[in-house]
């Protein structure tokens, strides 16, 4: 100990001693700053390359580059990180982030790089117009034009945005000669990417005049450059863009042709978006050639790409603001870590003039104190230190616990799953299998085949009802109910209703009758009610005798609509009723016509209607029939 002190203070009050470290340290950390600011510029270039095909990968280039530039404040590095950022969330159409990040490149891109400062604002406008905010578009667009001097390629950027804004403002006569300045300056700087991304442009404007062999030329153009390029996106585009041209020309089969082109393209490339337009297209194509089979197979397949985009984008977005927050985060340490270290070295600079000046007068009063309060201090940190980790293990702890409560609960509900499954759902299949053996040894003619099957159909459909069921009951459990309200038009419902079970009602001769009041909305989730409703009048149908008859009626109480599905079935007895919501009860019966199901339909009902804010509820006489009603609030 006394060895360090002496040391320490010979250092302090050494003339020139504290310069000399300091200087020894300067020698060496601009060599290493240099190599570092030289990496640092390689992967914002690399993600300047890339934040068009692979925007995932850019981004995770320019978070690096920054960290890494905010460290040893290199602030030409965090203006050209941010840039790629705020390129990046553009290319995947997050553009009130892409802003941000622009616009905080703004403050620390130097004014010695013009260039850089040029396509900062020329991406500025690109966001602005893609937010339909014109007026900023062009201003910043206008700004760029400034920075980029006489550089062919910026000044291309500049014409091919400004050319842009005037599509979007369908001012498409001014938006040629733009376009064709772009191509002039593109041409002079040998970039045959945005070349080929320009005729495209050129193709479009032509075909919103609806000029369309001009059209047809400069996309052909385009396609023949993507080639040369290698750019399958583009191609991809172009190909659905001739589809839509030749059908409004009337060309429907070659219509077709560059859709299905398109789409496999598409497919190729993971371009969901791009599927669906070519979807789109063929759909046009074939209701136009009235070919309404091929139409409507398009159709399908069009909802579904939409659907799947919807998903993706869902799931990407999610993925994105995930990203954003956790970057920020972590520039929020890097601030955090330099205040610290700041004001470690204010503190330290201060008790050093306090030591200097003690250590002339009472060097061993100092010592003293010194280890005094060095121990104390140690004392007080290692106590914290011990109190923090117990609190970090007790905290462990009920984790565990709770993780292990979560596990039972799902094996539990997963071993409630398999029971309902074994019992219920084994016996119609091993039937149908039963019978399909009997047909394939020829044991069984057709007109038998076809009389077993007719028997079959309703334990199928029962079987296929108590399979949605289970579905939507496991994931009610396993991920929770989200419940999305609208104003719902239960008369509506019953009509849909009506359609979907007219085959079992016909099957039984069974009326039905909606006799609900109309103009009245309840407050629900849609979704939820029609599972609800569904369940209710399959299963009014399932025990109603043939010439039977089911309705469903609704009458005002107070707040609430009152909802009925009634039936004139084999009605239920009352120790029966009883067990019909409780799905650890597992009661069900067999319908008229042999129909099964498992039970979970009224506990999966009562679960719905009372996540909706209301109650479930029934009224049965044996051999009179069944009244099951459900409430549901007003919408307001």
């Amino acid at each position: 100990m006394r060895q360090i002190i002496g040391q320490l203070l010979l250092l302090l009050l050494l003339p020139g001693g504290v310069t000399y470290a300091q200087n020894k340290v300067s020698k060496v950390q601009p060599v290493n700053a240099a190599a570092e600011r030289a990496g640092i510029d390689k992967l914002n270039i690399a993600a300047d390359e890339l934040y068009v095909s692979n925007p995932d990968s850019a981004r995770r280039m320019a978070e690096k580059a920054l960290l890494r530039s905010e460290k040893i404040k290199y602030n030409y590095g965090i203006g050209y990180g941010f840039l790629n950022l705020g390129h990046v969330y553009w290319a995947q159409s997050y553009y009130p982030i892409s802003l941000f990040y622009l616009k905080s490149a703004l403050t620390y891109i130097p004014q010695d790089k013009p260039l850089i400062l040029a396509e900062c604002y020329n991406s500025l406008g690109r966001t602005y117009l893609e937010l339909k905010n014109y007026k900023e578009a062009k201003s910043n667009v206008d700004i760029s034009a400034k920075y980029a001097g006489k550089d062919a390629l910026m000044l291309g950027e500049f014409y091919s945005e400004q050319a842009l804004i005037l599509i979007r403002m369908q001012d498409y006569n001014n938006a040629i000669p733009a376009s064709m300045q772009a191509l002039t300056y593109f041409k002079q700087a040998k970039d045959d990417g945005n070349i080929s991304i320009v005729y495209t442009r050129l193709g479009s404007i032509h075909h919103y005049k609806k000029n369309y062999p001009k059209a047809i030329a400069y996309a052909d153009t385009a396609v023949r450059m993507s080639f040369k390029t290698g750019n399958k996106r583009l191609r991809a585009k172009t190909s659905i863009e001739f589809a839509v041209l030749y059908n409004e020309l009337k060309q429907y089969d070659k219509a077709i042709g560059y859709a299905q082109k398109g789409a496999r393209l598409s497919d190729s490339l993971g371009l969901m978006e791009g599927i669906s337009s070519a979807y789109k297209a063929m759909v046009v194509s074939f209701e136009q050639k009235h070919d309404l089979l091929n139409a409507l197979t398009y159709q399908k397949k069009y909802s579904a790409a939409l659907d799947s985009l919807n998903v993706y984008n869902k799931r990407h977005n999610t993925e994105l603001i995930q990203n954003y927050f956790t970057f920020n985060a972590r520039l929020n340490e890097i601030a955090a870590i330099e205040r610290k270290g700041k004001e470690a070295k204010e503190k330290i600079h201060f008790q050093t003039i306090i030591i200097i000046t003690l250590a002339i007068s009472l060097l061993v009063v100092l010592i003293a104190l010194y280890i005094t309060y060095y121990s104390y201090n140690q004392k007080k940190l290692l106590s914290k230190s011990l109190c923090r980790q117990q609190e970090a293990l007790i905290i462990q702890k009920n984790l565990i616990e709770e993780q292990a409560l979560n596990l039972a609960a799902v094996n539990k509900l997963k071993d409630k799953l398999l029971a309902v499954i074994g019992h219920d759902l084994r016996t119609p299949f091993a039937n149908l299998r039963n019978i399909m053996g009997l047909f394939e040894d020829d044991d069984l003619n057709l007109e038998d085949m076809h009389g077993l099957m007719k028997k079959m159909e309703p334990v199928i459909k029962g079987a296929e009802l108590t399979l949605s069921n289970l579905l939507e009951w496991a994931g009610s459990q396993i991920r929770g109910i989200n419940i999305s309200p609208s104003a719902i038009n239960i008369y509506a419902i019953g009509q849909e209703m009506a359609q979907i079970y007219s085959y079992q009602l016909l099957q039984k001769n069974i009326e039905f009758q909606n006799v609900a009041i109309t103009g009245n909305f309840v407050k629900a989730d849609e979704k939820h009610i029609k599972v609800v409703i569904g369940n209710l009048i399959s299963n009014a149908i399932k025990f109603t005798d043939d010439n039977g008859t089911v309705s469903l009626s609704s009458r005002i109480d107070k707040n609430e609509l009152i909802i009925n599905i009634n039936d004139t079935g084999k009605g239920i007895a009352h120790e029966q009723q009883l067990k019909l919501f409780g799905f650890n009860s597992h009661f069900t019966e067999n319908g008229t016509m042999g129909e099964v199901g498992t039970g979970i339909g009224l506990f999966l009902c009562k679960e719905l209607v009372e996540f909706n804010g209301g109650r479930l509820w029934v009224t049965s006489e044996v051999n009179k029939g069944s009244t099951f009603s459900f409430s549901l609030p007003l919408a307001g």
